[in-house]
This record gives C-alpha cells, sequence and structure tokens, in this order.
C-alpha cells in the first residue's frame, strides 16, 4: 500500500500545491478544510483525475473532537497514516500590538498553535513504535515571521509561529527513537491568499521586489520542501527549519 498524507488547510496555497505534488508521487492523501468545501474539492478532483487517490475531510482542527474524527476517516478510508503535514492556519488585518484584543488572539492561537498540537499528538498515536505504528514523518509549516517578529503587521501570528517551531524542536527529541520525524518549513512572501486576511492582498508584488532574490515565491516551491522533509531523503534529519524566504 503506498504512503498516506493527511495534510490540513489543503484546499488552498501551500496545502493544495503539496496535495498535488503528494498526489503525483503516489501518496494517498487526505486534503482537509474547514469551510471552503469548494476548493478542498476541486484539489480532490484534480488528483482523482490524475489517476491519484484522494479525499476531503471538513474539519475544525481546533477542536480534538474533529481533529479524532479526521484521523479516523483516513485510517478507514485511505488506510494507516504515514505523514502529516500541519499547513492550516490564519492571520489577521494588520494592526500593532497594542490594539490586538483578546478575542483575536483567542482565533489565532487556537488555529496556529492549538491545531497543530492536536494533530500531532493525533499522528504521534498512530506512527509510533510506542504504540505499535511503523514510523513516519511530520512536517509543520510555519513562517520567517517566527524570526522576524512581523512588527506593525502581525506579532501575534509571528508569536504563534514561533510557538511551533518550539513545538517542532520539543516533539522532534520527543519521538526521535520512536520511528518519527518532525521538521518544519518556514516560507516567507508567498503568493497566497493568506494575505489577503490581513487586508493587504497585493502585499507579495509590494514587497517582493526588495528581497534579496527579487521576487516573492510560489506554493509549488515551498511544496517541493515539504515533500522531501516526508521522504526517505531526508531519512536522517528531524528537529530541522528549511528557510523558505528568497535571502529574508
Amino acid at each position: 500500500m503506498s504512503e498516506v498524507v493527511l495534510i490540513t488547510g489543503a484546499g488552498r496555497g501551500i496545502g493544495a500545491a503539496t496535495a498535488l505534488l503528494a498526489a503525483r508521487r503516489g501518496y494517498r492523501v487526505c486534503v482537509n478544510y474547514r469551510a471552503d468545501e469548494e476548493s478542498a474539492d476541486a484539489v480532490v478532483r484534480e488528483i482523482r483525475d490524475g489517476g491519484g487517490t484522494a479525499l476531503a475531510v471538513r474539519a475544525d482542527v481546533s477542536r480534538a473532537s474533529e481533529v479524532e474524527r479526521l484521523f479516523r476517516t483516513v485510517d478507514e478510508e485511505l488506510g494507516p497514516l504515514t505523514a502529516l503535514v500541519n499547513n492550516a492556519g490564519t492571520l489577521e488585518e494588520q494592526c500593532r500590538l497594542d490594539a490586538l484584543d483578546e478575542d483575536r488572539l483567542a482565533r489565532i492561537w487556537a488555529a496556529n498553535i492549538t491545531g497543530p498540537f492536536l494533530c500531532a499528538g493525533a499522528a504521534v498515536r498512530r506512527m509510533s513504535t510506542r504504540y505499535g505504528g511503523s514510523g513516519g514523518a511530520i512536517v509543520n509549516v510555519s513562517s520567517a515571521a517566527s524570526r522576524l517578529g512581523s512588527p506593525n503587521e502581525y506579532v501575534d501570528y509571528a508569536a504563534s509561529k514561533g510557538a511551533l517551531d518550539s513545538m517542532t524542536r520539543g516533539l522532534a527529541l520527543e519521538v526521535a527513537a520512536e520511528g518519527i520525524r518532525v521538521n518544519a518549513v518556514r516560507p516567507g512572501l508567498i503568493h497566497t491568499g493568506i494575505h489577503a486576511l490581513g487586508g493587504e492582498p497585493g502585499r507579495v508584488d509590494r514587497l517582493g521586489p526588495d528581497l534579496p532574490m527579487g521576487r516573492g515565491g510560489q506554493p509549488e516551491e515551498i511544496a517541493e520542501s515539504i515533500m522531501f522533509l516526508l521522504s526517505p531523503a531526508s531519512s536522517y534529519t528531524t528537529g530541522a527549519f528549511v528557510d523558505l524566504a528568497g535571502g529574508r
């Protein structure tokens, strides 16, 4: 049986690009989404049209009961999980830290911290040799913001990705002897729809020319690194971070 990957937030952007690439590499793919059913179904349709195997599953990964349902569906429909990509995340309109409120912080933490923690836990319980599993790989989609802080824009988002970096390192050490590798990618300015959530859909076009490489990145470029970290080509790599920010 082929490898099985669950990708959270896979209806659009980096998640969708990773799902399509994983399918081309022979993975059976679960496309998780929270609200945009149409986009998730389009990704699944493209995979199936190309001869691959995929299904879309709606679940809010910040809720434990929905995470368990999501993972059970993968177990039943695709087979034993071998890979997880914690891609789902969000940000909100640009503002300074002193303008943040409690509700916004709760939403950011839920999507960007709680969700990856819950999904990683469910994956470990399935993949770890401690629980009778055969091992696997987890890739967390962090952000260059975790290094840069995103002043005057998204300090809360940057902080949430900093937490994800800490989780990546800590979990990697916890499960290194249990057959699971845990790594992260840290994309920079990438052409995806997430910037519209921050109130500036043209942000990459504005800032991209000032990067050392002179342009923003494409989701497909991030997907390539994610798939490398999931693959046997990185079999001796865990607790590592790949910065994909055009030199920023």
